[in-house]
């Protein structure tokens, strides 16, 4: 399973999740067994455009190619991006990676089915 989380900074599996996908500095990959023990970590900078890059941040984690995504918050057009694609989005339940992939890996997770409403930003 490989799944991605927004983050605040590169602490690994004790890294905070970041409020907003588009507006977190980095992208931590996870690559999980069946069993939910962590294979492959990676942290990848955000090079969307609110960071000085070119392109949506979406894109760029559809190249990935994720089971899910695990985020607090998303604007609409990034998460029509994900259905779209039939990648899973599901709200985190904790603000510490750590913390959540229990309950990712017991399934215990909410899909995200809307956007928030104060992104104002087109992406």
């Amino acid at each position: 399973m490989r799944i991605v989380i927004p983050v605040e900074e590169d602490r690994g599996l004790d890294s905070r999740v970041s409020e907003h996908f588009g507006r977190a500095p980095l992208f931590l990959m996870l690559e999980l067994d069946e069993d939910g023990r962590v294979l492959k970590q990676e942290a990848l900078r955000n090079e969307g455009e609110h960071f000085g890059g070119m392109g949506r941040p979406a894109d760029r984690i559809l190249q990935l190619k994720p089971d899910a995504v695990i985020v607090h918050g998303m604007g609409p057009r990034a998460l029509s991006i994900f259905q779209q694609a039939k990648i899973a989005v599901l709200k985190a339940n904790s603000n510490l990676v750590r913390e959540l992939l229990p309950s990712y890996v017991k399934d215990e997770l909410e899909e995200l089915t809307e956007g928030c409403h104060q992104a104002r930003h087109q992406y």
